[in-house]
């Protein structure tokens, strides 16, 4: 985004706007420019649950980002070292998984915040046992000037701690993940359940009250979308390629068959879980 004059998806969150986006997870050369025939704001590239390698990424990122589409990806842990080479290849926001303590999200907001600073010196000034000159300040927040920190919020011992974890400086967002909160709260994709409906209903309204952006991923109903955006979801991470190629296709072919009076039954089916 270097150089554009267009705002950055960090800035057109701070100054309020809603911005969308869905899953990725195919590689296909031809899929960036199609993608951004969509209008989406950002890319959720997942790779905590694909298989992708970092030249694999270090590719979708850079194809995103000439189209004008913000990459976010998605590690598979707060891996620090793991959170800078996704960077380096050009992811530019980074989320980490089954966030629960505030160890966890300093770790990521150490490496997506205060790169290149690493070690016992980023450690000590997390902790607030050190201080940084005002040049060290200003070269540091130059240097990482719109990268975006996204936690996964999906479990219940993170909402029990939820107010310290969205507390922590340097957070931009919260990304809750609904099968992994869904199975930890004993309800699996029960997603009406009202109890789990509470739970996400205080995680947004928390983390909106801590001036922190906020989305969640469902891969069906955009009536579900709508609902959460009511509630003050601000970030719509909607469905997955491979999810909406497959319900398309099947809903195309379920009108071509009953048309020319074709058997329309089909097997019951199954998505992946991103």
């Amino acid at each position: 985004m270097t150089g554009s004059t267009h705002p950055s998806l960090l800035q057109k969150l701070q100054q309020g706007y809603n911005v969308y986006g869905s899953c990725i997870t195919s590689t296909a050369p031809m899929w960036p420019k199609v993608i951004q025939q969509t209008g989406v704001d950002f890319v959720f590239i997942d790779t905590e649950h694909i298989p992708m390698d970092r030249a694999e990424l270090a590719r979708l990122c850079q194809q995103f980002r000439a189209y004008g589409i913000t990459p976010i990806v998605r590690i598979p842990s707060p891996d620090p070292f793991r959170a800078c080479q996704v960077i380096d290849g050009g992811a530019i926001g980074v989320v980490a998984p089954y966030l629960e303590s505030v160890a966890q999200i300093q770790e990521l907001v150490g490496a997506t915040k205060f790169r290149p600073l690493k070690g016992e010196r980023l450690t000590a000034y997390l902790a607030g046992q050190e201080e940084l000159s005002a040049e060290m300040k200003a070269y540091i927040a130059a240097y990482n000037a719109n990268t975006i920190c996204i936690a996964n919020i999906e479990s219940v011992p993170a909402l029990n701690r939820l107010d310290e974890l969205l507390s922590v400086p340097g957070l931009d967002a919260v990304f809750i993940g609904p099968h992994d909160l869904s199975v930890s709260l004993g309800l699996p994709e029960q997603y009406d359940h009202p109890d789990f409906e509470a739970a996400v209903q205080s995680i947004i309204h928390q983390t909106r009250a801590k001036g922190l952006s906020i989305g969640i991923h469902f891969s069906l109903e955009p009536e579900r979308q709508i609902r959460w955006m009511k509630e003050g979801v601000n970030m719509v991470v909607h469905s997955f390629d491979v999810a909406l190629f497959s319900q398309r296709l099947r809903h195309d072919l379920s009108i071509i068959k009953a048309a020319v009076g074709d058997d329309q039954s089909t097997d019951t089916y199954s998505l992946p879980v991103i």
